[in-house]
């Protein structure tokens, strides 16, 4: 398959690319790097890279960004930022994608833990990751064509554990390796509309 492959240099693109690159083609994307550049909070960029891209079989998304603060801090803009890159940035993956992917693609997302185990300062992180479970669920039973849609929600990668350890007190964390089946399994299998845990 050819897979895209958008936020390819972060330790959950890392796994993802460890993974699947073995068996399939992976263009990698990124806003600065890669063989394909992306600005997932851009409809239009996203338009752009699947152009260059050509055909394509499925796509992986393991990008977006989200504010971390206190509550009391967040603002309209900073609740923002993680609503329009983390969450609009993959569904509009997926909307610009529907009609170029291939007869039965996938698009897989990725969220996170905290909706489902939160920490403080997490809240935009922890409102973005429900809104792309719910994203899944509902958009998985109009897919045309057998399209595929799912997301993979990881806990913290012990990858990650020197920069973002001391956040998650007595989280479990997960290797890159159960991180990167979880994305065969949503690529290479069978499964629509489903939040893949990797806790």
């Amino acid at each position: 398959m050819k897979i895209i492959l958008v936020g390819a240099q972060g330790d959950v693109g890392q796994a993802a690319y460890a993974e699947l690159s073995p068996r399939h083609e992976i263009v990698r994307a990124g806003r600065r790097s890669g063989d394909v550049t992306v600005d997932i909070g851009d409809r239009a960029s996203i338009a752009a890279m699947y152009e260059t891209v050509g055909a394509f079989d499925a796509v992986v998304s393991t990008a977006g960004t989200v504010h971390f603060a206190p509550l009391a801090d967040y603002t309209d803009a900073s609740f923002r930022t993680g609503l329009d890159t983390k969450v609009m940035g993959q569904v509009n993956l997926v909307l610009e994608g529907l009609s170029r992917i291939a007869d039965g693609g996938s698009f897989t997302l990725t969220s996170g833990v905290l909706d489902r185990d939160p920490i403080v300062t997490g809240v935009g992180a922890a409102t973005a990751n429900g809104a792309l479970a719910g994203f899944v669920t509902g958009a998985a039973i109009e897919m045309p064509r057998g399209l595929r849609v799912n997301v993979v929600s990881p806990g913290l990668l012990e990858a990650s554990e020197a920069r973002y350890g001391a956040f998650f007190p007595g989280h479990e964390r997960v290797s890159s390796a159960r991180v990167g089946r979880a994305f065969a399994k949503c690529v290479e299998g069978a499964i629509t509309g489903q939040v893949v845990i990797v806790a």
